[in-house]
């Protein structure tokens, strides 16, 4: 058996400096999951990281490793932060709480922006990386399979994605706050991923009169500025095209800030302080937060964007309640798929073991009947098969009508091994002090931590 765990953190939870902390590119998570599986080769792993999360998913034997505290400290160890940074800020989750939790993150019910279509972008990206490095395995492949399927259909099959308020369009909506006309303005954009795009298309639609985009891989920025009408300009010349720009809109995946305050102040000075509209959606920050305070500078990051993005919610409720009827059903169905999965094999192994110990005793009693008919055999065969499954139908029906996600399914089938000997040969010696100590320290992990969902 198997258990089901997440530890995570996100913009609910978790300020914009809290979250950068444990932010991972692609490569850093392919790293993270391969030293994970070194460090704890039994437990299947993913990690989701985007702008708004971090969350790792694990499913490991009932009694084995990891548990919460080993969790912290690998990603502690990994990030080179100290716990103390973000541990107030995790929430996890266990069996079924991890399912709903996920298939509402997959529906973009958790997201930022409700509707939005990137989180399943991501998510997918997540599963392929976990699965090319072989840290996903028989829990983990089909819950994520079965999460981007129930993405897919909401987003598909409800109206949670229409009329969407974006990123993108709540960064125009404050350009507009501060310039009337962008006719007469230069748009730049540092950087050429999926936020960078979107936000900058909703800038192209407001025709600047120009739009310059700056990539360290310049093909790359000739690709993004050949789909925008755009100017692909030299990352190098980076502080003259701040000069020249009126907004800049920044997402790249560097490590450490590419805009700092003492740049900035050169930059003022040559800009003769011509008001300058910053938008940071890159996660860790592209700007250092004191560019902010300099004069004429207006500063934005994902938590400034996220406040006016959540004022839309309450507008929008409605819309999520049929998407959340649609994940309740999935989530049911899941569970049951795990119920028979899990149970399926401990309820066989306890109908052949006990069936074949009758057998047993009645070929032992039927050598000592020389006499008996064949009829009367027959009788007695069918006599020891019914009182075995009588004395094993209450059992195996409290099975069966447990919730497989819950914690109620583990104890039964824990208990039924121990106490019909199903993990062990006949005569084994009882479980030792460490094995109890073990088992005690599980139980107390399945009680959930602080949970994030509405």
């Amino acid at each position: 058996m198997q258990r089901l765990f997440l530890l995570g953190l996100n913009h609910t939870t978790a300020p914009l400096e809290v979250r950068e902390k444990l932010a991972f590119n692609p490569q850093e998570q392919q790293r993270a999951l391969e030293a994970f599986r070194e460090r704890f080769p039994e437990c299947e792993a993913l990690l989701l990281s985007t702008c708004n999360r971090a969350e790792l998913y694990t499913a490991r034997p009932v009694h084995g490793h990891p548990r919460v505290e080993e969790m912290i400290d690998f990603l502690a160890d990994f990030r080179g932060v100290s716990r103390d940074s973000f541990q107030s800020y995790l929430y996890q989750k266990s069996e079924r709480d991890v399912v709903e939790h996920l298939f509402a993150v997959a529906s973009s019910l958790d997201s930022m922006v409700l509707g939005e279509t990137q989180i399943l972008g991501q998510v997918r990206e997540a599963y392929e990386l976990a699965s090319t490095t072989r840290s996903t395995g028989g829990l983990l492949n089909p819950l994520f399979q079965k999460a981007l399927a129930v993405g897919k259909e909401i987003l598909a099959s409800t109206p949670l994605a229409e009329g969407r308020i974006s990123i993108a369009s709540v960064a125009v909506t404050y350009a507009r706050r501060i310039f009337e006309n962008f006719s007469d303005k230069t748009v730049l954009t540092i950087g050429a991923g999926k936020m960078a795009q979107l936000v900058l298309r909703h800038f192209a639609d407001l025709k600047p009169g120009k739009l310059l985009v700056c990539n360290r891989d310049a093909g790359k920025a000739d690709a993004l500025a050949g789909a925008c009408n755009g100017i692909s300009v030299d990352f190098a010349r980076l502080v003259d095209h701040l000069t020249a720009a009126d907004v800049v809109v920044t997402s790249t995946g560097s490590a450490h800030p590419i805009i700092t305050r003492a740049m900035f102040d050169g930059i003022l000075k040559a800009r003769r302080y011509r008001p300058v509209f910053l938008i940071d959606i890159a996660l860790p920050r592209d700007v250092e937060a004191g560019v902010g305070e300099l004069q004429s500078v207006y500063l934005y990051n994902l938590d400034d964007l996220q406040q006016v993005v959540a004022e839309t919610h309450a507008n929008r409720q409605d819309s999520t309640v049929e998407a959340r009827r649609i994940v309740a059903g999935h989530v049911a169905q899941f569970a049951m798929w795990h119920r028979a999965r899990e149970m399926g094999p401990v309820i066989d192994e306890l109908s052949q073991r006990y069936h074949s110990l009758a057998r047993e005793e009645l070929q032992r009693t039927l050598g000592k009947l020389p006499d008996i008919s064949e009829t009367e055999r027959s009788h007695l065969e069918d006599l020891t098969r019914r009182i075995v499954n009588k004395l094993l139908h209450d059992p195996i029906k409290r099975l069966r009508e447990a919730d497989g996600l819950h914690q109620p399914v583990s104890q039964y089938v824990h208990a039924l091994e121990k106490l019909f000997a199903l993990d062990a040969p006949s005569g084994a010696a009882l479980p030792s002090q460490a094995s109890v100590d073990s088992e005690r320290s599980d139980r107390k992990e399945q009680s959930p931590g602080p949970s994030t969902e509405a």
